[in-house]
């Protein structure tokens, strides 16, 4: 748990560091760029959206016989 702690300071760091060297014009144009990537994916077919646990035990009955 100690090196969670420590990756999280770790990267608290890294990031206050890597938005000190960029401008408010750059900082607010990749939360735009990051805003926006749910627009920029391809539409998904209409899925039931399962966890899969039942085709799973479908493939280990079926491998059983």
């Amino acid at each position: 748990m100690q090196q969670w702690r420590q990756a999280a300071v770790a990267m608290a760091e890294q990031r206050q560091s890597e938005l000190a060297g960029k401008s408010e014009e750059e900082i607010l144009a990749a939360i735009d760029a990051l805003l926006s990537l749910p627009h920029d994916m391809p539409d998904v077919p209409d899925q039931e959206v399962t966890s899969g646990l039942v085709e799973q035990q479908k493939i280990f009955h079926k491998n059983r016989k």
